[in-house]
């Protein structure tokens, strides 16, 4: 409530009940269980460890100034979920995506929580902007960015993906270049540019080759 960005969300305004979104969270954590349990049993055995960082995540800012790496992990464990429950077994090839997936979101979250950081320090709330500044957090961010390009290309490699991934291999570059030329330590104007239009665009862009990658390949589910 006391950060002007957040001060309209539901639960900080009372329009949900801490009763309801406690109440919510329970019906989602055994939903969870039970889809993973109907998948198959690896999934359900590592369904537990996936709930960790999702639960650890929003107090997070309390107790650590890398919030941001416990968002990433949350994010990575999506794709190599989705990669269990369609094999039902392990792979190196899922924990590479998922690690440049997770990767990629803790990134773009420094460059997010850079427009938080007088609010956070006048508050006592923790984040890596917040305890080394702006321009740390975004060269932060660009290390993560190209550490991600790194790990698509490898899983490009791994997966023996052809002409159309490395097409959206270039696209997500230029993107990420774009990314971080429209932010500046001084100028956050076009921060949400770069945190939602970007990045949605990299995701939606990278999806559309990969699949059609696929598709022209004969792969099938």
């Amino acid at each position: 409530a006391r950060n002007p960005r957040t001060a309209g969300r539901e639960l900080v305004t009372g329009a949900v009940s801490v009763r309801s979104a406690w109440t919510g969270a329970l019906v989602a954590l055994a939903v969870f269980l039970g889809a993973a349990a109907l998948l198959n049993p690896l999934c359900l055995v590592l369904a537990p460890l996936a709930v960790v960082p999702m639960v650890v995540y929003p107090y997070g800012k309390r107790f650590t100034n890398f919030p941001h790496a416990i968002l990433g992990l949350a994010q990575a464990i999506g794709p190599i979920g989705a990669w269990l429950a369609v094999t039902g077994s392990w792979s190196w090839d899922a924990v590479i995506l998922g690690l440049a997936v997770g990767i990629w979101i803790g990134g773009f979250d420094l460059i997010f929580a850079c427009q938080d950081v007088q609010a956070d320090r006048a508050h006592g709330v923790l984040s890596f902007p917040a305890r080394f500044g702006i321009p740390a957090a975004l060269w932060g961010a660009r290390v993560c960015h190209v550490i991600t390009t790194g790990l698509l290309v490898w899983f490009g490699l791994a997966t023996d993906a052809e002409v159309f991934y490395w097409i959206g291999m270039v696209i997500v570059a230029v993107a990420f270049v774009y990314e971080h030329r429209v932010v500046r330590p001084h100028d956050l104007s076009r921060l949400n540019r770069a945190f939602f239009s970007v990045n949605g665009f990299i995701g939606m862009a990278l999806f559309a080759c990969a699949l059609l990658d696929l598709l022209l390949r004969g792969l099938t589910p």
